[in-house]
This record gives C-alpha cells, structure tokens and sequence, in this order.
C-alpha cells in the first residue's frame, strides 16, 4: 500500500498556471527506502548484503540464496512525520498563513517469496511500494498556487532469479513491473477561494534488478544491489473549471546501486555497513504536452542522492538479536530546488531493532527510527526552477521537521528444516 507522508513526484503542468511538484520522501526525493523491518532497525546498514532478512531482495535479489527451502516475509511500516511550512512576512501571500502538519502520517506494506528449487537455483518475487506520497497543505494558504494537495502511489512487482555458483558468490537477475499513479492539486490564483487546476494521470511500465553476493570468508558477506530506472509514459488530464485537458509526459524514475556489507566478529557480534546511490539527477526538465504541443514543463532539476550508514547486531540468545545503526543521507533537493510540496533536506537516521525466532520455521522482526532533518529554508525567487511557471516568489522556512518510523515483520518457513543430527563417534553397522 502507499505510504502516506513519503514523497513522490507529481507531475503538474498547466499553460501559465501549474507547475511540476513533489512532496518529501523520507528516502530523499519521493523514494521509499521502508522496504524491511529486519533493516530498518540497523539504519538499513548492510541490507544488500543479507542485513535485511529475506526483504533484502528489494535491493539486491542475489540475498534470497540465503535461505533454504520455500521461505515468505511480510513488512508493513507506519511512517509519523512532522513540520510546518512558514511563510516570510515579506512574502507577498503571507497573509493568507501558513502550512501545518501538511505531511499526512501512512503506511505501507511489501512481502517477498524465495523457493530452493536445487542446490544452485532459487527463484522468487517481491511487492514493494517504491514510490508514493501523500500530502496536503491545504486548500487556503501562502504557498496554494504552488500546491493545495498531492498523491501518489506506485506498486512494483519483482519475480527474480538467484544462482549460487559456489559457496563464495551468487548472482541473480529479475524483472520489475511497476504501476505508477499521480495527483496533483493547487490553486489557480492567490486568493483563497480561487478555483483549481487538477493535473492525474498513470502508466505501467518495466524495468530491473541485478545482484550478487560474494562470501569471502565464512564471517563475511558483501552484497551489490542494482534497481534500474523506470520509464513511465504519463497519460492523463488536466482540470480547470475551464474543463479537462488531454495530457501526457515521460518521466524517468531513477535507478539505485547499494553496496552491503556484514562482518561477524565473533559469536554474538556483527557489524554492518551499507552505501547507497540513487540517480536523482537523471530528474531534469519533463517536458508536458497535449496532442504533441507542449503546455509546460516539469523542472525539478534534482541532485543525486547519497545514504551512508553503519549499524551492528547482538545475538543475545539463539532466539533473539537485537540491532541498532545510524545514517546520513543527502537529499538531492537543497536550495536551489526546494519548493513548498517537497522541503525535503539532508538527514541523520538514529534506529534500533529486534528479531525473535519463535521456531525454526518462524520469526518476528520490529524496527524504528528517529529522523532528525536539517534545518532549511524555501526560496522560490528568479533562478528557483519553478519559478518561471508562476511568477510569484515565495520564501519561506521549514520549522520542526522530523519524522519517526516503526516497522514489523513475520518470515515464514514453509518447508520443514532439515535437522542435523550430531555425531559424537563413528557409526557401525552390524552384519
């Protein structure tokens, strides 16, 4: 299901009036990075790399040789953001106030599948929200003309396969379908009950995961993951009390490479480390057109995004682990792009987590995290891409941004686990 309160890129276009938005993710951009409860309680640190349990196939399908036999996991995430949008007294519109708790609170939910079908070949699939926002600033406000309301979904599903070539490295490769929808709402005019223009629209398109993991040592595991891009082809409308405009624009969603590491210690201990890079600046200008002509155009203008974390697990009995991690994340919006549906901003990500093996066939995983975003400000004046599509500047600051996440899961094994019997001394037959 979508994740309210992620952010999620709202195409927007309208001769003269609307323009292009999107609203925060918490993954940086519109990107929804709560694919795992197992990774969310270690900052995401090393889930390329198996740190995720079985949902570490959502960034790299290689992982799922991992696990024998026939094996499910179910993720869902409530996301808790919070912030204001306050505009400068000196902001022609500030009169008609500010945007409070416009970020609505969400969730979503993924499950993911693996099957051993021999000793070398696994096969699998994975549903996953990869994108998606919901948002609503309000339907009088400072910033309307640049956003009343916004909502995406997008729902991708990923079969996969993983070969284990030897017990140092696996490869896998799978295909994702991914169904893309949007919704975007602002005002026409500054005055509060100025009507409308409402841009929607969908497609369904496909793209690919590539992985594999290498296993150097029996302690040590590194994983590369590889999402590629996705390229929707937007049809929809455009409504103004004018009536509804056919519409259509390309956007690109962005691929993402992650590289995972875990490193056991000793018994107990295992560190855990990830890097993550996500193609932000392939988001430049979306062109929007109407029976061919163009009619606007989409300027997000974006940067790369960057996740960096570390984290660690504590087996404290052979039924629980406990974990924790922290992260850094550059956001690809800053300054220079920055509008009043997307304040997005560099973040920390603080995490704690656990996992419970209540059987050999089934576990129980919980995670949080605590964001704590960077202080900035929106200036959308001459030179801010978005500027140009409307005319007006608006400066305003972010105030209080943070966001709080919990996760939880259940993995399941559906086949029954082969119990190894010690042998203390050899084994004679008698005739």
């Amino acid at each position: 299901m979508i994740a309210a309160g992620r952010s999620l890129a709202l195409i927007a276009a309208s001769a003269g009036f609307l323009s292009t938005t999107a609203l925060p993710a918490f993954a940086g951009a519109f990107g929804l990075r709560e694919q795992s409860a197992e990774g969310q309680g270690a900052s995401f640190a090393g889930v390329a790399a198996g740190g995720g349990g079985l949902s570490s196939m959502f960034w790299n399908p290689a992982t799922m040789t991992d696990y024998p036999g026939i094996t499910s996991s179910y993720v869902g995430s409530a996301i808790f953001p919070n912030g204001s949008i306050r505009p400068n007294p000196l902001t022609p519109t500030a009169i008609f106030g500010s945007s409070n708790g416009s970020i609505l609170d969400g969730g979503l939910a993924s499950s993911y599948g693996a099957y051993q079908f021999n000793d070398q070949l696994w096969i699998g699939y994975s549903f996953n929200t990869p994108f998606g926002l919901q948002s609503k600033p309000g339907f009088a406000w400072a910033g309307q003309v640049y956003g009343r309301s916004a909502r995406i979904v997008s729902y991708d599903a990923a079969p996969s396969v993983a070969y284990k070539i030897n017990d140092w490295i696996s490869i896998a490769a799978g295909l994702q379908v991914e169904y893309f929808k949007a919704r975007l709402s602002q005002a026409l005019g500054v005055l509060p009950t100025s009507p409308s223009a409402i841009l929607e629209g969908d497609d369904t398109s496909v793209g690919y995961t590539l992985g594999a993991t290498l296993k150097p040592t029996p302690w040590t595991e590194v994983g590369l993951g590889f999402r590629s891009s996705v390229h929707e082809d937007v049809g929809g409308s455009l409504t103004t009390p004018a009536g509804a405009l056919p519409v259509k624009a390309k956007i690109n969603l962005p691929e993402e490479l992650t590289l995972g590491v875990r490193q056991k210690i000793d018994a107990q201990w295992t560190l855990l480390g990830g890097f993550e890079w996500t193609n932000w600046s392939r988001l430049g200008i979306v062109p929007v057109t109407s029976s061919g002509i163009p009619v606007s155009e989409v300027p997000f203008k974006y940067k790369d995004g960057y996740f960096a974390s570390l984290g660690a697990e504590y087996s404290w009995s052979p039924a629980i682990t406990l974990r924790a991690g922290v992260a850094y994340e550059r956001s690809p919006i800053d300054i220079s792009n920055r509008e009043v549906l997307l304040p997005d901003a560099n973040r920390i990500w603080a995490s704690i987590g656990a996992s419970y093996r209540y059987s050999e066939k089934l576990s129980f995983d919980l995670g949080y995290s605590h964001g704590f975003v960077a202080k900035d400000n929106i200036a959308v004046v001459p030179g801010h891409p978005q500027f140009p599509t409307v005319g007006l500047p608006f400066i305003a600051s972010v105030k209080n941004a943070r966001f709080d996440i919990v996760s939880a899961s259940l993995t399941y094994r559906w086949d029954n686990p082969v119990e190894t019997i010690p042998v203390t001394q050899p084994i004679i037959r008698k005739p």
